[in-house]
């Protein structure tokens, strides 16, 4: 989103990632802060993100009870493949692409984080997936990001000895430990399956690589 105060429909449009008829039938019923300058309607940045936590957190996604799968919690968009030769450079990209949701303030808050995590201990979790996860307040409500690698990272270090290939990144407000855990568990469940895992390694795209991760 620019960095101006004032923005445009298009500029509102590409930061909640919607289309820009979505944002002009929202500012025609009021349903979005906004006003018009003439005939073209304008947004105040500090309105829109304001307005933007407001909804989130009206989800009522914390306390909630019900199982979570992957499709609650992941968009296609967040979804890659990538050619990486370390660890940190799958890392920095898979960060690149979750601050890219409007759930995400702070993208370089998120990758300290991850990079500090990995330091304590490294998240790969055996059978070639890592699960780098956080929790900070730079975050507006829990998110995912998956990468495939064209190849096996061999200094991600993983509890088999196994080098990762798929890395499947969680971040979580404070507060929400109960969807956080249940979120990493939905991803066990997923891919411990080892026909899932070999179809997502072999994903021609990320589209079909997101199909495979939402099927249940």
């Amino acid at each position: 989103m620019s960095d101006h105060e004032i923005l445009t429909l298009e500029e509102v449009a590409d930061y909640l990632r919607v289309s820009e008829r979505t944002v002009y039938d929202w500012a025609n019923k009021g349903d979005i802060p906004c006003g018009k300058i003439g005939t073209t309607w304008r947004f105040k940045r500090s309105e829109i993100e304001r307005w933007v936590d407001q909804k989130l957190v009206q989800k009522p996604r914390n306390g909630r009870t019900e199982n979570v799968t992957i499709r609650d919690v992941l968009l296609p968009e967040h979804v890659v493949l990538l050619s990486a030769e370390r660890k940190a450079d799958a890392l920095e990209a898979l960060v690149d692409i979750a601050a890219s949701s409007p759930l995400a303030k702070h993208r370089d808050e998120i990758l300290r984080e991850v990079f500090a995590r990995e330091a304590l201990m490294s998240t790969g979790i055996g059978c070639g997936i890592g699960v780098p996860h956080v929790r900070l307040g730079g975050v507006r409500d829990l998110f995912m990001a998956v990468a495939i690698n064209e190849h096996p990272l061999p200094d991600y270090e993983a509890l088999d000895g196994e080098p990762v290939r798929i890395i499947c990144l969680v971040a979580a407000r404070e507060d929400q430990h109960a969807l956080y855990l249940k979120t990493l568990a939905a991803i066990s469940k997923t891919l411990k399956e080892d026909e899932t895992r070999l179809a997502l390694l072999n994903a021609a795209n990320p589209a079909e690589a997101y199909k495979l991760l939402v099927k249940g």
